[in-house]
């Protein structure tokens, strides 16, 4: 076990413990913008449909139902403006971080295959590529990366950390650099519904990709579009030859989303109403933060879409997360995301309306 687990760089969230103690210890309280996570309450037309499907005794399909995979290739054509998709073109996962860590490994990648992803990213794209024994470089321009050996290549628009959105002609630009030197690119769409300053545009419209999904792969989560992070629902679509192996040895591998899941995922996919109700409450909640944070000194830079706003007051991110700590706020250091972070942080929209406010009130 320890051959694996040194891989590993150390679990970043453990080096906030200290910083969340002492937020907590405030007397009113601790305001917790750090990890993201979802705290409305899940859509009750989802939870419905969750319930309605309890009773599922046999084993769910790795591929999902065809109701299921119909709701995928249906948004996939509404929402992204995908063209042409059909049920080979898409595949159910166990949330997105499942399939971010494991994905090298299923490739088949190792050592000497590289592993590519943008310079402040998710820490997850770089565990995928040490459980796998891969290497990993990380990039601000893909296109400037030596393509020898380059195996998989992450984008990630809006992104996480920065909230950074990739116009059409960079992702038009980037993938026919990618396919013309034969490297898979995976893009990580998951905050795709998130735009606030910028439309985000999915690698598989029609103008990005020219109608083709040779060599690109999208990933979608409903974890933060309908409050689903605690389902674990997610989904591939793209390459039908990539998804087609990538089936099999999720098969052999029992990654199975659990029927009443695949059930509540139909259902959300089907309903706009509840996208939109909570991105007006994101958006409530950002522009409450942006500004108390603007006020009390911050510059914000990029944050023009996704679940976060990128902060820094031009020093270190840990004298920022202990400043705001005494505040009782915690928000996640911007190192945690790579070293170009170091003098930013991360502050995540996801706290209740009573929370956002309370925070807004100790900044002021």
């Amino acid at each position: 076990m320890s051959a694996v687990s040194d891989r590993l760089p150390t679990f970043p969230w453990d080096k906030l413990e200290p910083y969340k103690a002492t937020a907590a210890a405030h007397p009113d309280g601790i305001v917790d913008l750090s990890v993201g996570t979802p705290v409305d309450p899940v859509p009750e037309l989802i939870q419905k449909a969750l319930i309605a499907a309890a009773d599922s005794p046999g084993y769910p399909t790795v591929w999902g139902t065809p109701e299921l995979r119909d709701a995928i290739t249906g948004w996939c054509e509404r929402r992204l403006g995908a063209q042409g998709i059909t049920h080979r073109h898409v595949l159910p996962i166990v949330g997105s971080k499942e399939l971010v860590a494991w994905l090298p490994t299923q490739l088949g990648l190792g050592p000497g295959d590289k592993v590519a992803y943008p310079r402040l990213a998710y820490p997850t794209y770089e565990v995928g590529a040490r459980l796998a024994r891969a290497d990993h470089v990380v990039y601000d321009d893909p296109t400037e990366l030596d393509p020898t050996g380059l195996k998989l290549l992450w984008l990630n628009s809006p992104s996480n950390p920065t909230g950074r959105v990739l116009a059409k002609d960079e992702l038009t630009r980037i993938v026919a650099w990618a396919r013309e030197h034969g490297i898979l690119i995976f893009s990580d769409e998951c905050y795709i519904e998130l735009g606030w300053e910028a439309d985000p545009l999915s690698v598989l419209h029609p103008e990005v990709c020219g109608g083709s999904y040779e060599g690109i792969v999208s990933v979608h989560s409903l974890s933060k579009r309908s409050n689903l992070a605690g389902y674990r629902a997610a989904f591939l679509a793209g390459d039908p030859a990539v998804l087609g192996d990538l089936l099999q040895i999720r098969k052999h591998g029992g990654m199975m989303t659990s029927a009443p899941t695949q059930a509540a995922v139909v259902a959300a996919l089907g309903d706009e109403r509840h996208v939109h109700e909570q991105r007006e409450r994101y958006a409530a909640r950002r522009a409450a933060l942006r500004d108390a944070l603007l006020r009390h000194g911050f510059r914000i830079e990029h944050s023009e879409a996704s679940l976060y706003l990128w902060a820094t007051r031009d020093e270190s991110c840990w004298d920022t997360v202990g400043h705001l700590a005494d505040l009782g706020i915690l928000v996640a250091p911007g190192d945690f995301y790579g070293p170009a972070g170091d003098h930013f942080v991360r502050v995540a929209l996801t706290a209740t309306d009573e929370r956002v406010a309370e925070a807004v009130r100790r900044l002021g």
